[in-house]
């Protein structure tokens, strides 16, 4: 006799927009709680400084909630293409100096080509669609950060 069971499992999207450092060991070790997941893939980006610029500080404004929900619905989109066990998204706001950490994505999946291929779609659209806006502070003066054709390009390998 044999018997078959059906299991369940929901999976949400984990956002957070904090001015808090994070650690990519914590949420390392987060992403890796689900037993069906065989992979798990983590990108932290890191305020850096540009060849031409003397970044000095960088301060990311954004607006609470909406941001957050913008955040949250770029996940679920990723849990709409892939088979996911776990989302996680971290973007930091307020004041930023170079190599500090601005930015983590964090993917749980049975197999490793899911995990990669939602990290780099989360990535893209948040670069294009997060409510999220930067200013560099730099040695010659203040400025707004405009996209980069580069970004708007990266998204549309994903239409």
């Amino acid at each position: 006799m044999s018997v078959s069971v059906s299991v369940s499992v929901s999976v949400s999207v984990s956002v957070a927009v904090q001015q808090a450092n994070f650690s990519v060991a914590d949420e390392y070790a987060a992403l890796s709680q689900n037993p069906q997941c065989g992979a798990v893939v983590t990108f932290s980006g890191l305020v850096r400084e540009l060849a031409d610029t003397q970044l000095q500080a960088m301060t990311l404004e954004h607006y609470p909630s909406m941001t957050e929900r913008a955040l949250h619905d770029i996940g679920q989109q990723a849990l709409s293409r892939w088979q996911l066990g776990a989302v996680r998204i971290i973007h930091r706001v307020g004041r930023l100096t170079p190599n500090e950490q601005i930015v983590f994505v964090g993917i749980a999946s049975a197999h490793r080509d899911a995990a990669f291929a939602a990290a780099q779609f989360i990535m893209d659209y948040l670069k294009n669609q997060a409510p999220l806006w930067k200013k560099e502070h730099t040695a010659a003066g203040d400025y707004w950060v405009e996209a980069k054709t580069t970004d708007q390009a990266a998204i549309k390998r994903w239409l």
